[in-house]
C-alpha cells in the first residue's frame, strides 16, 4: 500500500511550487508528470507510461523515481511492476503546476511560507553573488559513492524498521570507504562526518544525520534531537554535502527546514547540497550493497 505523499494541510502554494522546482526544464520528467496526472487512471504501471509518453523503461523509472523521491507521486507495484500513483493533492492541481513551468516569471509571484507575498511598502532583498549557486537538493542516484543503486530501482524495506543506528552507521562507512571510528555524544553535529564522498567527480566532505530504531512512525524536526535542533547543528559541519538517512517516511517540514539552513550556508558563501534518504531509498542501497550491509552486522 502507498503512503500518501503530500501534506494538504500545509500551505498548498508550497507544494506546487516544490513540484514545479523538481520537474524544473527536464523535459522528460515532465513528461512523465503529466503522463501519471493524464486521464482518470489513479495507477499507471511502467508500460503504461512508456507506451504513453514514447521513452524506454529506464527513463520512465528514473524520472519516476525523482518524482516519487520528492513527494509529487507515489511508488507502487502493479503484479511485479513499478507502477506511479498520483497524489489528490496534485490531481486538482496538476494545471498550477505546468503554468509555472511554461512561465518560470510566475514562481516569483506565487506566496509560499518561506517566501510569503505581501503587500508590505518594505522590501528587505538578499543577495546571493550570481557566482555562487543556490543550494541544490539532491537525490541517493546523484551521488557516486552510491553508484550501485541505480541497478535497483526499487527494493522491499522490511525489517529496516528494526535497525540500530549503529549499524546504518557501520554501513554506510564501508559503502563510502571511511576507516574511521565516530562516537556518538550528546553535543555532536551530526553522526558520520566523512571527506570520502565522491560527488560530482569529485571527493567532497559529508555530515550524515541518523535515525535508526529508537524513532518511529514518519520523522519530523521534533524528533531530530532531544530539543529538535539536530538539523541546526548538523547544518555546522565543515562539509558541502549534508544528509538525513532514516527507515521510513520522511516528513515535508524536514525537508523545508534543511533547506533554509542549506541557504544559511550558501548565503555565507558555501556550496551547499542536501539529501534525504528515506526507507524506499536505505533499501535500495542495503540490496545495492549486500557484502557491506552483511559486515555491518557486527555493529
Amino acid at each position: 500500500m502507498t503512503q500518501k505523499v503530500s501534506d494538504v494541510r500545509a500551505n498548498p502554494n508550497e507544494n506546487v511550487v516544490h513540484a514545479a522546482d523538481v520537474i524544473g526544464r527536464s523535459k522528460l520528467r515532465r513528461a512523465v508528470f503529466e503522463a501519471i496526472y493524464r486521464g482518470k487512471k489513479k495507477i499507471k504501471t511502467v508500460g503504461e507510461l512508456m507506451q504513453a509518453t514514447g521513452l524506454e523503461r529506464k527513463q520512465v523509472l528514473n524520472e519516476g523515481k525523482k518524482l516519487a523521491g520528492n513527494q509529487i507521486v507515489g511508488q507502487t507495484k502493479v503484479d511485479g511492476q513499478t507502477a506511479y500513483e498520483k497524489d489528490e493533492f496534485f490531481v486538482h492541481r496538476k494545471a498550477k503546476v505546468l503554468a509555472l513551468l511554461d512561465d518560470p516569471s510566475k514562481r516569483a509571484k506565487v506566496p509560499t511560507k518561506q517566501e510569503p507575498r505581501g503587500r508590505a511598502t518594505t522590501v528587505v532583498r538578499i543577495q546571493i553573488g550570481r557566482s555562487q549557486p543556490l543550494p541544490q537538493l539532491i537525490t541517493v542516484d546523484d551521488v557516486e559513492s552510491f553508484a550501485l543503486v541505480k541497478q535497483q530501482p526499487a527494493a522491499p524495506s522490511q525489517g529496516l524498521s528494526d535497525l540500530p543506528e549503529a549499524r546504518v552507521k557501520l554501513f554506510l562507512q564501508k559503502v563510502i570507504g571511511e576507516t574511521h571510528d565516530f562516537q556518538d555524544w550528546g553535543g555532536e553535529k551530526n553522526d558520520l562526518y566523512t571527506n570520502k564522498v565522491r560527488f560530482r567527480g569529485k571527493r567532497r566532505s559529508a555530515a550524515f544525520a541518523l535515525k535508526g530504531k529508537a524513532t518511529k512512525g514518519p520523522l519530523t524536526p521534533k524528533k531530530m534531537g532531544k530539543n529538535g535542533d539536530q538539523l541546526g547543528r548538523l547544518f555546522t559541519s565543515e562539509a558541502q554535502l549534508f544528509f538525513v538517512i532514516y527507515h521510513s517516511k520522511i516528513d515535508e517540514a524536514v525537508v523545508q527546514q534543511m533547506r533554509a539552513h542549506a541557504l544559511a550556508r550558501a548565503l555565507a558563501g558555501a556550496q551547499v547540497y542536501y539529501c534525504l534518504i528515506d526507507g524506499d531509498d536505505l533499501a535500495r542501497l542495503v540490496a545495492a550493497y549486500p557484502a557491506e550491509f552483511a559486515a555491518s552486522s557486527k555493529a
